[in-house]
């Protein structure tokens, strides 16, 4: 793998994660129909660097509400602390680590069928297919759903139970996870901006969890030390790109214009359907 290449998945990787496009997606599209893959045992190290560059961007951007959930974790395991009880009353972290952990269930779930998901991404026609249900789900949810004024005081556990469920759907490549949890969130009631929140938080068992299994499957293969410089550069890239995107996705949507990437997701899935066909 070339430096151009790692800097280039590492940007792909960064700008999609994030922003409601669908990472898995473009990866597909990209190892589908132009090639580009990182997928074999030799890159299985790529796979967790660039987990880590956009892990590091959610860290260091929600540092605070991470900060304020691990406190609130410890003093719940220790027993001596209510859902409600420590924090900014706005944010309450322990009813927040609550809420994000009852999301992830769905999540743990769907693994058992990851199987028969897999098969998915290879199916580039289905992909693009996907792409335009994202655009369809953006657009509509932009246009139809007011912010609600719900946050982590007065959510409930079923919106967390819902907003997961919709979370293991975005397995499915060309459905974004960011997207859908934040058009679901918004459904729900939840402000647009504590839905953002929320998204992302949750978004942080989801690559914590992508991360151990490819440092499983590194510790099986090996690693292939030659790639290695390339695959620092793409980490960087990664956690670059995916640092502005999630800044730019709070910019999107405190102006309320997030249902303005349809038009991309919609394009791209033509596109992607088209050359399924050609190719």
């Amino acid at each position: 793998m070339s430096v151009m290449m790692a800097i280039l998945l590492g940007i792909v990787q960064g700008i999609t994660e994030f922003l409601p496009i669908s990472s898995s997606g473009h990866l597909s599209i990209l190892q589908n129909i132009f090639k580009v893959d990182y997928s074999q045992e030799e890159h299985l190290l790529f796979d967790v660097m660039l987990h880590l560059g956009t892990l590091a961007a959610v860290c260091i951007i929600y540092r605070k509400d991470i900060a304020l959930m691990w406190k609130a974790g410890v003093r719940l395991f220790r027993g001596n602390m209510n859902f409600s009880a420590f924090g900014d009353p706005l944010i309450p972290p322990a009813r927040q680590l609550m809420f994000v952990a009852i999301g992830t269930l769905p999540l743990v779930a769907a693994l058992f069928v990851s199987n028969a998901v897999s098969k998915l991404f290879t199916m580039t026609g289905f992909i693009g297919f996907a792409l335009l249900a994202n655009g369809l789900l953006l657009y509509s949810v932009d246009k139809l759903i007011q912010s609600g004024k719900k946050n982590a005081r007065n959510m409930s556990v079923k919106d967390a139970l819902v907003i997961g469920l919709a979370q293991a759907v975005a397995l499915i490549p060309g459905i974004s996870r960011t997207g859908v949890t934040l058009s679901v969130g918004m459904s729900r009631g939840l402000s647009k901006s504590y839905a953002t929140r929320f998204s992302m938080m949750l978004s942080l068992p989801a690559i914590v969890g992508s991360l151990l299994v490819s440092i499983a499957k590194v510790i099986g293969a090996g690693i292939t030390w030659s790639y290695f410089p390339a695959y620092i550069f793409g980490m960087i890239f990664a956690f670059i790109t995916g640092f502005l995107a999630i800044n730019l996705l709070n910019r999107i949507i405190k102006r309320g214009r997030f249902g303005k990437l349809a038009y991309y997701c919609w394009g791209l899935g033509v596109v992607t359907m088209l050359l399924s066909v050609i190719i």
